[in-house]
């Protein structure tokens, strides 16, 4: 009998834990890690059925073989830290050899961390070129309060921090549309830099693009030099819309012409919409709530529900 009950713990020793709700991301990813769960929970099931452990040895939590994968977590070590606003900053991870990460674009990635013992899960998308070989990098915003952000500002160069994935995106084909009208608020910027890039990299993608950063101020406006690039291309135009200022006398007069102070709402889409060169597809990435009113205002602009992507 007494033999019995240590097999029966040995089995439930082994039995997969079911993930707490601040282990999912919630942003959709397939699989889930629910649908890790379930998969992990069959497997075990029937190895415990045919009381054979040797079917669990497929179990793996995380691996050390620096490949991104979407079931399992996988190790990066963080190459460089840079603060970009007061609460904002930019993570370099490195990629062994020249490898690449080959996300599509506007793929998101699930970072694990674990604060006081909870394991969080939270989505991040890689801002690199699609392209980029040996290192991959991400917008992070970290607040006060947040769980994951606790844990990312420990993070110094040599750590090793796990992420799983590619998931999401944003099926992009050159040309497929006249103009893209990209929507970001704040960190909301990170999946449209790669589409915006890949446009820029390709001579024959003849897409127009406006981008609409909105942010409190000007200098909480992120990844600058690099948007200053990028708007030095025939096809992009940026706008940024600052919340909190409240003139632009202020601003260097190169932002002033393109820059407006108060919120998005709907009169000021109505006149960017018009502004467009073509009928524009749209693609809004921000909190829910800035998700929810960029909608109300682009239908009120007429553009209808499948003439945009939420990311």
């Amino acid at each position: 009998l007494q033999a019995m009950s240590d097999s029966e713990q040995d089995w439930l020793a082994l039995r997969p834990q079911e993930p707490s709700p601040s282990q999912c991301c919630g942003s959709g990813c397939k699989p889930c890690i629910y649908d890790v769960y379930e998969k992990e929970l069959a497997q075990w099931e029937r190895a415990k059925a045919m009381q054979d452990k040797s079917l669990l040895m497929g179990k793996k939590e995380q691996s050390n073989n620096s490949e991104l994968n979407p079931d399992t977590f996988t190790a990066f070590s963080v190459s460089s830290v840079e603060q970009l606003t007061e609460d904002t900053y930019q993570y370099k991870f490195e990629l062994p050899g020249n490898s690449s990460l080959r996300l599509s674009l506007g793929q998101h990635i699930v970072l694990r961390g674990v604060v006081n013992g909870l394991e969080v899960q939270r989505a991040y998308t890689p801002i690199n070129p699609g392209n980029a070989e040996g290192y991959f990098e991400v917008l992070i915003k970290c607040y006060e309060a947040g769980l994951m952000s606790q844990y990312i500002k420990t993070w110094k160069r040599g750590d090793m921090v796990f992420w799983r994935g590619p998931f999401g995106g944003f099926p992009y084909q050159p040309n497929k549309h006249g103009e893209l009208l990209m929507l970001a608020s704040g960190t909301g910027l990170a999946p449209m830099i790669p589409i915006l890039q890949s446009i820029t990299d390709d001579e024959e993608d003849e897409t127009f693009v406006t981008l609409v950063g909105c942010f409190p101020t000007f200098d909480k406006i992120y990844l600058k030099p690099l948007l200053q690039d990028l708007a030095r291309y025939w096809n992009i135009r940026i706008f940024y819309v600052l919340s909190q200022e409240t003139s632009l006398e202020k601003l260097p007069w190169s932002y002033q012409e393109n820059t407006y102070t108060g919120r998005l709402n709907e009169d000021l889409m109505k006149t960017i919409v018009n502004s467009c060169r073509r009928k524009p597809f749209v693609l809004i990435c921000g909190s829910s709530a800035f998700n929810e009113d960029m909608s109300r205002y682009l239908k009120a602009a007429g553009i209808e529900e499948n003439s945009c992507f939420v990311f």
